[in-house]
């Protein structure tokens, strides 16, 4: 059956009266949280719960709206609360509707797309409490909560099963992510004496080369391949052939540039985890690299050299030359310093062979899965929205 079948059967044609929200509910404003001691009362804001205090400004099942930022980010709370003043409160008349309904119901009426300002989103009293809020078989209140109560029963069903679905989906990512992750750093560990260690920079090895003053301004819509350090983290992965944005030929006759096989490694960051990320460049042609990222010429499988630079191996190497605050940054000749194993040709090869298998792997599950959670979570919203979409009749009928 249906959501909306079944919502014709739950009414059995029963008088559906659309209330002004300001008539169930009142919209109340969050207050200063900075005097309050610390306790196990939650604070609200527009994000969620931001401390926890000593005391609580209202104790009954509410929904807070947000007054200013995410506007859609609604929270229905069920214990003593305090809420600041960039998110409205509600005091529900509970004996008209029940407060997970009317929760559930503003979920749908796209207060995110409401905004009443120009700058930073905001919400206003006066517009909330024109909200139409659809009340069933308003005039036998009994039978009214009772419809309202299996609509939240199902609906809390729905979210029950759609939370535990995206938890083993991210759990199972996750897990596969760290699997990968192991095999990875066990294939590229070698025993002392078995293969030579050497610095990156390493006449045996290669050497490492600046990149230009490329900036996001000197994009053309066609052109030379180019690769700004920003898309390193964006946009690449352990390789790429084809790049994301282009330069003028004029431009790139100027410009610091890689070849086929060479290493385009990002070398700012705001955390230290993403500095030195870096992807192998196998295109045919030469591409211009922007400035805040390196090329590194070397002798080496540019798979095998990519793949290490995502090791815990060259990660617990790189940590000890990070600098700065804000922005964290290893430059080159630090890099230069770090020490790579550096098996034959054919073990590279296998290596490469083995981790390309994985990749491909990680890389489907981490499109697939999350596409999958996504898939889940509207379908979801698609049965909540049916499930709400209570008729707007023409002519009343009775409540028996």
């Amino acid at each position: 059956m249906s959501s909306g079948n079944f919502l014709d059967k739950l009414l059995d044609g029963v008088e559906v009266k659309w209330k002004r929200l300001g008539e169930v509910a009142r919209i109340k404003n969050g207050k200063d949280h900075k005097a309050l001691g610390e306790g196990t009362y939650p604070v609200f804001g527009s994000g969620g719960i931001m401390r926890y205090a000593d005391t609580y400004a209202y104790n009954k099942p509410s929904v807070l709206i947000p007054r200013k930022g995410s506007l859609g980010n609604l929270f229905f709370v069920d214990v003593p609360f305090w809420t600041v003043d960039t998110i409205f409160y509600t005091e529900i008349d509970e004996a008209q509707i029940r407060p997970k309904y009317f929760y559930y119901f503003l979920t749908t009426v796209g207060l995110g797309e409401m905004n009443q300002a120009g700058g930073v989103p905001s919400q206003t009293q006066s517009v909330l409490n024109e909200l139409k809020i659809p009340i069933p078989c308003p005039d036998n209140p009994k039978k009214s909560l009772a419809i309202q109560a299996e609509i939240v029963r199902i609906l809390d069903t729905f979210t029950e099963l759609t939370t535990e679905l995206t938890t083993e989906l991210t759990t199972e990512l996750t897990t596969r992510k760290k699997q990968y992750n192991y095999y990875r750093d066990q294939l590229l560990s070698f025993e002392d004496g078995d293969v030579d260690h050497l610095p990156l920079g390493h006449e045996a090895a290669g050497e490492f080369i600046r990149g230009g003053g490329l900036q996001k301004k000197d994009f053309t819509e066609n052109g030379v391949g180019c690769i700004h350090y920003g898309q390193i983290y964006t946009h690449y992965g352990t390789y790429a052939d084809k790049t994301k944005t282009y330069v003028s030929e004029d431009f790139f006759k100027k410009a610091r540039k890689a070849k086929t096989g060479d290493l385009v490694i990002a070398t700012t960051s705001e955390n230290d985890e993403d500095v030195c990320k870096a992807v192998a460049w196998l295109g045919t042609d030469e591409i211009a690299v922007s400035s805040d990222a390196c090329i590194y010429r070397h002798k080496l499988n540019p798979k095998y050299v990519s793949y290490f630079f995502q090791t815990e191996q060259f990660q617990k190497q790189k940590r000890q030359y990070i600098t700065g605050t804000k922005v964290r940054r290893v430059n080159a000749d630090d890099l230069a310093k770090i020490l790579i194993p550096i098996p034959s040709p054919n073990e590279q090869a296998r290596i490469v062979a083995i981790l390309d298998k994985f990749d491909a792997l990680t890389t489907s599950l981490t499109e697939g899965l999350p596409r999958e959670i996504e898939l889940r979570q509207k379908q979801y919203k698609y049965y909540r929205d049916l499930l709400l979409r209570f008729p707007k009749p023409t002519q009343a009928g009775e409540c028996p």
